[in-house]
């Protein structure tokens, strides 16, 4: 069996993106062609990064507000489904410094992940089906990092500080989309959320973590908790990984979790194949 979808999920700093990097080499060793798209690849097939959506009238209106961008603007708009789609993200590659600050704040407000919740979810389930639909009718496997469980979570939990049966709807409606696509969900655990969590602040830029802490602590679930800092940070991750566990246990498509505690690369290696031959090799059942 070859599934066409594979799911890695987990908490920051638990190894994701080296476990969708890891799978992607073990399935090139099985001949088996996969396309990786990690977090914050700007053509994600199913998700959005760093693109907006408008409404006809606030498209026009924000062209009137910058009426000397309003070529510009009108050039690379997107007309899908009654609504206008900007790819900022891309347009800042093109444009460069030429892009000004004030128009990109505008936009910005915009951001699929910046709209409400109830918007968010409805675009998002729109391109998971579109995607799913696709990705059936074609022969390519997709291996994709965090936008499963990991973005319903933060929009819903860690933006807007949705109760947990939100959350959960959310990644569940997605679970029912991808079925057809026989999916196989892995997921990075960690043993000690502070130490794990910790290293990757030690590692990353101050920028990353900095970026983090804030909006991890400012809005929604941390906000209303009071945390702030690193510390303030470790609860509300601790909160996500509670939230998380239940969301994994009421799934019903493929998974299986990889523990990454000991970052023993050799080790780890040979549990992520055996995960993979498990799948492969035999009918699946969920753990």
């Amino acid at each position: 069996m070859t599934p066409k979808l594979i799911l890695i999920e987990g908490l920051p700093g638990s190894g994701k993106t080296t476990t969708a990097a890891l799978v992607q080499e073990l399935l090139k060793e099985k001949n088996i062609s996969a396309r990786l798209f990690l977090e914050g690849n700007l053509d994600h097939p199913a998700d959005y990064d760093g693109v907006s959506c408008f409404e006809e009238h606030e498209f026009a209106e924000l062209q009137s507000c910058f009426y000397k961008y309003k070529d510009f603007l009108n050039d690379h708009i997107i007309r899908q489904d009654g609504r206008c789609f900007l790819e900022y993200r891309k347009l800042q590659q093109k444009a460069g410094t030429e892009f000004p600050d004030e128009l990109l704040k505008a936009i910005v407000q915009k951001d699929i992940y910046e709209i409400p919740l109830d918007d968010n979810r409805k675009l998002i389930t729109e391109k998971w089906r579109k995607f799913a639909a696709e990705a059936a009718d074609g022969q390519d496997t997709y291996i994709f990092d965090c936008c499963f469980i990991q973005n319903p979570v933060t929009a819903g939990m860690i933006k807007y500080g949705a109760d947990r049966e939100t959350v959960t709807s959310y990644v569940t409606e997605l679970a029912a989309i991808i079925e057809p696509l026989q999916p196989l969900l892995i997921y990075v655990t960690q043993n000690d959320i502070d130490r794990s969590f910790k290293k990757a602040v030690r590692e990353r830029p101050i920028e990353w973590s900095q970026g983090f802490f804030e909006y991890y602590t400012n809005q929604g679930y941390g906000a209303r908790h009071q945390y702030s800092g690193i510390e303030g940070t470790l609860q509300v991750l601790k909160a996500r990984q509670q939230l998380e566990a239940e969301i994994y246990s009421s799934l019903t498509i493929a998974k299986h979790k990889a523990d990454n505690s000991a970052f023993d690369n050799e080790g780890y290696r040979q549990r992520v194949s055996e995960i993979l031959n498990v799948f492969f090799n035999t009918a699946h059942q969920p753990d």
